[in-house]
């Protein structure tokens, strides 16, 4: 057997007992790291930063992020136990099983810091991306107000330079020609020094047509001016209510202001071009009505009657609410727009040379919205207190001009035939170039119009 001091054979089986738990030891740390390649393998980290989607819901992230903290709990448990309860560390034993609560609370500060952390971070992302998204939102925005009011202006611009000047010019021409008065004037001075008893009831005759028809002229002249101002402010906020919700609707699919085909170029022209529709299929209806109300006010004014200038405003005024009663309510809307839009596009089709029949099928839907909208404004309690504000100033400054060129100031009154020639001949400055007209310009700074027509562009009603 050997003495006894020769110590333990080197071929006795205690080395490949040892050899047999260090593979053990390793494959056990083998194992271990497998099991953490494996979590690490089977966990989906992505980056909001670089993902295309939004990030993830703020339940979800949480649900992620505690089994990732219980998947490091459990490691570090194995890990420890690995380490502590092996046979080469004998002493971390006792170590390990007097101090484990605390390690395992220090674990826990440590995991649940790292849990506020990754919450604390994924809040970050995501309110940088919400930020990154209102700074898009922002950017978009400024471009459509940007593109609405260039376009805006420009739709100002033709409004004052071209529509409204025409209109006006075409308008004062039409009641020129219909109500003009120099045959009777011609007639009264072809009679002076004639007696006879004949001439003398045809004289009367004369001059109550006379009268009719200064007082008719002149109340036509001040409607037509007054309404057509305000119906021309209504067409230019229309169409920029209507371009910011087409304009918006394009910025959706990245389309310019040319390629909105929903809102087409020729609707838009058409429906400014109404502005002449007062003047060309309105203004004879107008005159015969006019003509009725002065006839009705006036039947009971002699000639000779002295007229203060007082008493000249009120009859204008019954003259024109009289006028606006004709008939029934907002009867007078139709001097100025079509009732029926594919006739009235007819008309314009056979007037203009070289028109497409095609565009004219194809934007009558939209003008037709177009005027749907405009009658609305035009028939509210709203613009009809407007109309009738801006309808006073008007007579309030003609009468000015009456009463300096005629010396108003007596308190006795003016002979109402004295009264006819300066009634007659300021009906001619009533439609003058909107640029030099007083009348228009006093009632484009009313603040109760500046007022209607700012609601009017922040609640314009859509119409399906």
């Amino acid at each position: 057997s050997g003495p006894s001091w020769a110590g333990p054979n080197p071929l006795s089986p205690e080395p490949v007992r040892f050899r047999d738990r260090s593979l053990s030891r390793k494959r056990r740390w083998n194992n271990l790291f497998r099991s953490l390649d494996r979590k690490l393998s089977r966990r989906s980290y992505r980056s909001p930063a670089s993902s295309s989607s939004l990030p993830l819901r703020f339940d979800l992230q949480f649900h992620v992020l505690v089994e990732e903290f219980s998947s490091i709990v459990q490691l570090c448990d194995a890990f420890f136990k690995l380490v502590f309860l092996d046979d080469w560390a004998p002493r971390s034993r006792g170590f390990w099983s007097r101090h484990r609560r605390k390690i395992l609370i220090s674990l826990g500060v440590l995991g649940s810091g790292y849990l506020v952390y990754k919450l604390y971070e994924s809040h970050s992302r995501r309110l940088s991306e919400l930020e990154r998204q209102l700074d898009g939102a922002r950017r978009v925005d400024e471009l459509i107000k940007n593109r609405l009011q260039a376009h805006f202006e420009n739709i100002q611009r033709v409004s004052d330079t071209t529509t409204l000047p025409y209109a006006m010019h075409y308008l004062r021409s039409r009641i020129s020609e219909d109500l003009d008065l120099s045959h009777l004037t011609e007639k009264l001075m072809q009679g002076k020094g004639q007696s006879s008893v004949l001439y003398g009831k045809e004289k009367l005759e004369l001059w109550d047509r006379l009268k009719i028809l200064s007082f008719t002229r002149t109340a036509a002249s001040l409607w037509s001016m007054t309404v057509l101002c305000l119906y021309v402010r209504v067409q230019v906020n229309i169409l920029g209510r209507q371009l910011y919700l087409e304009i918006a609707r394009g910025s959706e699919n990245s389309l310019s202001l040319d390629e909105i085909d929903s809102f087409s170029r020729h609707a838009q022209q058409d429906f400014l071009a109404t502005a002449d529709y007062l003047a060309t299929y309105g203004i004879n209806s107008l005159i015969m009505n006019m003509q009725n109300a002065a006839m009705e006010v006036l039947k009971d004014k002699q000639l000779k009657e002295p007229f203060s200038m007082l008493q000249l405003r009120e009859t204008m005024i019954q003259i024109l609410k009289m006028f606006m009663n004709t008939s029934e309510s907002n009867y007078w809307i139709h001097y100025l727009m079509p009732d029926n839009v594919n006739d009235y596009k007819q008309q314009m089709a056979m007037s203009a040379s070289g028109f497409d029949d095609s565009s004219v099928l194809m934007d009558a839907t939209k003008l037709e919205q177009l005027l749907f909208e405009t009658h609305a404004v035009l028939s509210s309690p709203d613009f009809a207190n407007v109309l009738e504000i801006s309808l006073k100033k008007a007579v309030d400054i003609l009468i000015e001009d009456i009463g300096i060129h005629v010396g108003g100031t007596s308190s006795l009154g003016i002979p109402l035939a004295k009264l006819l020639p300066q009634i007659t001949r300021l009906s001619l400055p009533l439609l003058d170039e909107p640029s030099s007209n007083k009348f228009l310009q006093a009632i484009r700074s009313l603040s109760e119009v500046e007022l209607f027509y700012t609601l009017l562009y922040a609640n314009m009603p859509t119409v399906s």
